[in-house]
């Protein structure tokens, strides 16, 4: 069973997204993560995202560290591809139209006052 490339597609999709919705300093890490050569830092970073994720209590940590860390991993191993690229560009997009609510929301406050 193949997916014709379509999980690579939907999880360059997903990197790109999360690039553009980071600051330049975040998006130049993203892009060297993604070189094949930063496999051997790209999978331990990943599961230790992944992990991080799971204490989100803490501080510092947090449940954002969870999609981030599959991102990661999911870039070696093709099976979870197709999926976490699904998940990602969802929660991209949830992400994009909240910020757009929030900075609407603020400027009806400020209006308001």
């Amino acid at each position: 069973m193949t997916d014709d490339g379509q999980g690579e597609k939907l999880l360059n999709e997903a990197y790109d997204g999360l690039e553009n919705q980071t600051p330049d300093r975040v998006a130049r890490i993203i892009r060297w993560l993604r070189n094949p050569k930063a496999k051997w830092v790209r999978l331990p970073l990943g599961i230790l995202l992944i992990i991080g994720g799971f204490f989100g209590f803490l501080p510092i940590l947090g449940i954002e560290m969870i999609p981030i860390g599959l991102l990661l991993v999911a870039q070696d191993i093709p099976f979870l591809q197709k999926p976490v690229g699904k998940a990602v560009i969802w929660l991209e997009v949830k992400w994009v139209h909240l910020r757009k609510w929030w900075q609407l929301h603020k400027r009806r406050q400020k209006h308001a006052n």
